[in-house]
């Protein structure tokens, strides 16, 4: 391999980066899979059933439209930012402007890690839930920015203690990321605490970042409630939307934020500079998606993964494990045996059952103690990972 002739060292921001901490999983499942294992991967957050048909459709259609082919508008079309005010309207009872407060997105990670750049200066704080989705800690990194941990713990239902948090961060902090459902805990917020969370936010000077992307994925007839329903939050806040889980649309890249219309201006602002806007064609399976008739669809697809969800938690309870079922989102999260770290559990369970699930501790250091196993398997997938475990659990139990 010929050496490069100018300096490739990578900069800084890339150096601090936190670690990516499933390489081991990873490298134990490709191990297995090489020896012809079947392994049941429980790590996927991944929905396995198809997009609905009329969405496919519409693409279809769309996709065949030479108007669809030219660059689109960064602010998208009027059609999408219409049909996401709607859906906001019906669904969670949020009133918002289409024209000012609905930004389309490629997918919500792209605005998880844009939003400090529109709004976090080097060296300043942005508060980080512990655990969560890696992309908030990483996003804070490449803006040059520190992050603040708050612990999400068991006996504080999954929620942040704002009063924790010492009085020279909050002087310092400019952001706070929430995600309720919660990935990876599948914790969910009460209205009272979106109401505290206002009230912190205000006292503070802190913008509330709210990733909704499990709004619609619950359980037992539980209905999460949107951070902006919340009196006073979209002085506070901006929210970002996903299709991906609600409609099975994860390679798709489909979202859209919404909030207050200086935050959703802000955002527009850096990504007006990085990217060309959204495939228009995807526009229009925006609009079918939220405006088309797919609440049988979608409830079919909670009553699936809620089978699936009293499969697991069942059979985990059965032999013994304590597991909690969750409200929403398509995540278990499970306490490891006493005596274990997360990455034992998940190592010991990827060579001896070849069953994967993730270490707690890959999403923060208040995720260790914890593995997170998800429900985006074939029903049948899932009773197989149940029968496997098992065994390993008891052996586990008998020491």
């Amino acid at each position: 391999m010929a050496r490069s002739a100018v300096t490739t060292e990578l900069a800084r921001r890339l150096k601090a980066l936190p670690p990516y901490l499933f390489v081991k999983i990873d490298t134990l499942k490709k191990e297995m899979l090489a020896k012809g294992v079947d392994v049941v991967d429980l790590g996927i957050g991944d929905p396995d059933t198809p997009t609905p048909e009329p969405i496919i459709a519409a693409c279809a259609r769309a996709a065949h439209d030479p108007a669809n082919h030219r660059y689109p508008s960064n602010w998208g079309l009027a059609a999408f930012r219409e049909a996401a005010a709607l859906w906001m309207q019906r669904r969670y009872g949020v009133p918002c402007d289409p024209m000012t407060q609905i930004l389309p997105l490629l997918g919500s990670k792209e605005a998880i890690a844009h939003v400090p750049l529109a709004f976090v200066n080097p060296g300043d704080v942005v508060l980080v839930p512990d655990p969560c989705y890696p992309v908030y800690r990483s996003a804070t990194v490449l803006a040059d920015a520190e992050y603040y941990s708050i612990p999400l713990l068991k006996e504080n239902r999954f929620l942040p203690d704002y009063e924790s948090i010492p009085k020279d961060v909050r002087r310092r902090a400019r952001l706070m990321f929430l995600n309720y459902p919660n990935n990876p805990t599948a914790g969910v917020a009460d209205e009272d605490f979106f109401k505290r969370t206002v009230e912190f936010a205000k006292a503070n000077d802190i913008i509330v970042v709210h990733d909704a992307a499990y709004l619609d994925v619950a359980y037992d007839r539980y209905k999460p409630l949107s951070f902006l329903a919340v009196e006073g939050a979209e002085d506070v806040g901006i929210e970002f939307h996903s299709l991906s889980k609600t409609f099975n649309m994860t390679g798709w890249r489909i979202g859209w934020a919404t909030g207050n219309a200086e935050l959703v201006a802000g955002l527009m602002k850096v990504k007006s500079n990085i990217d060309s806007g959204m495939f228009q064609a995807l526009q229009f399976c925006a609009v079918e998606a939220l405006t088309g008739d797919l609440a049988l669809w979608q409830a079919e697809l909670c009553a699936l993964y809620e089978k699936r969800r009293d499969i697991l938690c069942d059979g985990l309870n059965a032999m013994g494990w304590r597991v909690t079922k969750p409200k929403a989102s398509f995540y278990i999260w499970v306490r490891v045996p006493d005596g274990m770290s997360s990455e034992q559990v998940a190592s010991t369970l990827v060579e001896k059952a070849g069953v994967v699930v993730i270490p707690g501790n890959g999403y923060g250091e208040a995720g260790e103690g914890y593995v997170r196993m998800s429900l985006t398997l074939p029903t049948e997938r899932i009773e197989e990972a149940v029968k496997r475990i098992e065994p390993v659990y008891k052996g586990w139990r008998s020491k």
